[in-house]
């Protein structure tokens, strides 16, 4: 019997392997496809993900396989200047893309010792008060104490369970794709520039190895969106948009992809568990979907591990719906309102020159940007402290950075007064006595993965959540 199965090795299931992993637990993660994807449905990250890479000693990797560019003041393709105090020692976004980004979270999940099975099709499950069952394809079956659902949009496994997956269907639909063209590139350049002025889902541009990575909107909704457009059809809605096709030629792959806005209803049923977009799907807006789901991976991951390992208290996984639940309901509403400011039609248009006004103001644009970017969550711990429930960023030590103390994934306490202790829980949180001028508080308690549980200075006010989040002291 495996510790957890996890079903999808897209991003989120690949973190929430490696994640997992790094606290001990038996995982093997069920892909149904043979082969990585080449297909390239994300082009970066933005700073709560680089920062939780940052947290695990894996930043570096990424950095080396990517390109940093400014956050930019954008929303919906409104460009501003970038707002001047983003609460993030982060302050870009990597350009990476998405086989990358599997890629390398396989890598750091198989050092770790996950073992990723491709091939293998999930058709069935069942679970009682023991573990999951699941059927493959095969007839053979496994079973685990734990299942995770990381399997997209169209999960199995949520339709397995038998969730809801309420929301709003697609509206319009968008064709991309990599291919070469005949254009001369600052012909095209200049083309897009113009048709961009109005029509924002058009996007052409190079990506190397003499491909362009190119975005059309389509003629209509497609009633089955994982069929992908003929060549034909790309080349038909380039004409209609750009009035010509570029001497689009030699695709390498092509897809499409819709605005639809769903959340399941529920991320738990039991022992089985939903993440990514298995739990949440949205208009690629802003480029979230990727994050959003390797964020529901670290906040997962340790607290499945912990009740793995038999210390988690009675309700922390239930902390996990309670928590990203309300995140992605935020960015489904953020992602669904820019699709609107998008539109070519007038109504949206008027408002989309209201909105533009409203970010002039600074406030706003960094209200917006630290929302597409996940700086801004704070999660109820029912403490009041501005500090309680946000991330702490990497802050600067006497004698380090923050993150280059969370590699191992563990609970800790950043002491400035050298007073306290976690006597009873050294096996699970890491007691670090440093001095930070970035740290206006005496000692914080960090989670795993980076958000604060408490301030203060006195030693018995910490041991409740100690014993919240970390589970009973060991005598």
């Amino acid at each position: 019997m495996f510790d957890v199965i996890i079903v999808g090795a897209g991003p989120t299931g690949l973190a929430l392997a490696g994640e997992l992993r790094l606290h001990g637990a038996d995982v093997v993660v069920l892909e149904r496809d043979a082969e990585p994807t080449k297909v390239v449905r994300a082009l970066g990250m933005h700073a709560r993900t680089i920062e939780l890479l940052d947290q695990r000693g894996l930043l570096d990797r990424f950095l080396a396989a990517g390109t940093s560019h400014p956050v930019g003041g954008f929303f919906a393709g409104i460009q501003k200047p970038t707002p001047a105090r983003l609460d993030t020692a982060h302050n870009y976004v990597l350009g990476i893309r998405q086989p990358v980004t599997d890629r390398l979270l396989a890598e750091w999940a198989v050092e770790v010792g996950a073992d990723i099975r491709r091939g293998i099709e999930v058709v069935g499950l069942s679970q009682d008060d023991d573990g999951v069952t699941v059927e493959l394809a095969d007839g053979s079956r496994l079973r685990s104490r734990y299942l995770v659902g990381c399997d997209g949009g169209r999960s199995t496994v949520r339709r397995l369970l038998g969730i809801d997956f309420p929301g709003e269907p697609s509206s319009v639909d968008t064709l991309v794709g990599e291919m070469e063209v005949t254009a001369p590139h600052d012909e095209l350049t200049l083309l897009m520039m113009e048709i961009r002025e109005t029509q924002k889902r058009f996007g052409i541009g190079p990506i190397g190895d003499g491909l362009y990575r190119v975005v059309v909107p389509a003629a209509g909704v497609a009633e089955d969106r994982s069929t992908p457009p003929t060549f034909e059809e790309f080349q038909q809605q380039l004409r209609v948009t750009a009035g010509t096709d570029f001497g689009a030629h030699s695709p390498r792959w092509l897809s499409r992809f819709g605005d639809a806005t769903r959340q399941a209803s529920r991320y738990r049923s039991g022992r089985a568990l939903l993440a990514g977009d298995a739990a949440h799907t949205h208009p690629p807006m802003g480029g979230q979907g990727l994050n959003l789901g390797v964020q529901d991976a670290f906040n997962l991951g340790w607290k499945l591990a912990a009740a793995v390992a038999g210390w988690a208290p009675l309700d922390l996984l239930d902390t996990y719906e309670a928590e990203r639940h309300p995140v992605a309901a935020d960015v489904l509403t953020n992602t669904r309102a820019r699709m609107e400011l998008v539109s070519t039609e007038p109504g949206p248009q008027a408002v989309r020159r209201l909105f533009s006004e409203l970010m002039d103001f600074e406030e706003v644009r960094q209200h917006l940007i630290s929302k597409v970017i996940a700086i801004s969550i704070r999660y109820d711990f029912g403490d009041p402290h501005p500090l309680v429930g946000r991330r702490l960023r990497d802050i600067v030590l006497m004698r380090g950075r923050l993150f280059s103390l969370m590699h191992a994934g563990r609970g800790l306490l950043l002491d400035q007064t050298g007073q306290l202790s976690v006597a009873g829980w050294a096996d699970r949180v890491d007691h670090v006595v440093d001095v930070s001028e970035e740290l206006d508080v005496p000692a914080a308690l960090l989670r795993p993965d980076g958000h604060v549980v408490w301030v203060g200075e006195d030693q018995s006010s910490l041991l409740a959540p100690l014993a919240r989040w970390f589970g009973a002291a060991n005598a």
